[in-house]
């Protein structure tokens, strides 16, 4: 698979730089998918902040803090990942679409609402996810579930 038409939550991209329990599978289905995955602005500040959150709870030392930061931008450099460009303003729109559509259903959180509503204005065709609210609204919307499994 290619990761042209992918949009990977940030949640899901985390695993590749701490060890959870998703982590495996994770970096399984990654080495599989060839290409660049787009990460928007947002979705790389997410990242970069639970890598703090993580080293500010004790999960990980100052020195692996720093290499998981240096592995994060060296993905970008490498181009592994490209930032995508948004116009805000329609992302937030649908968000919000989608949030009075859908959250009364399915419980979503506004940063998982977001990060649908970029793919979908991304014109993506599959949603990578382990949350399962968050997989909920994606399969809603028409985007095509991937779940990586060890």
């Amino acid at each position: 698979m290619t990761a042209d038409k992918i949009y990977a939550d940030p949640s899901a991209l985390l695993k590749l730089y701490l060890h959870e329990p998703q982590s495996r599978a994770m970096a399984m289905w990654r080495a599989k998918t060839k290409g660049s995955l787009a990460v928007t602005s947002h979705g790389r500040v997410e990242l970069t902040n639970e890598l703090a959150l993580a080293a500010h709870r004790g999960f990980l030392s100052d020195p692996a803090y720093q290499a998981a930061l240096a592995a994060l931008d060296d993905d970008f450099e490498q181009g592994r990942y490209t930032v995508a460009d948004l116009l805000w303003r329609a992302v937030l729109k649908r968000a919000a679409d989608l949030s009075r559509a859908h959250t009364p259903s399915f419980g979503t959180r506004s940063l998982d609402v977001l990060h649908v509503a970029s793919a979908l204005e991304l014109g993506m065709k599959h949603f990578v996810t382990f949350d399962d609210r968050q997989a909920q609204l994606a399969t809603a919307t028409g985007l095509k579930l991937i779940r990586p499994a060890a």
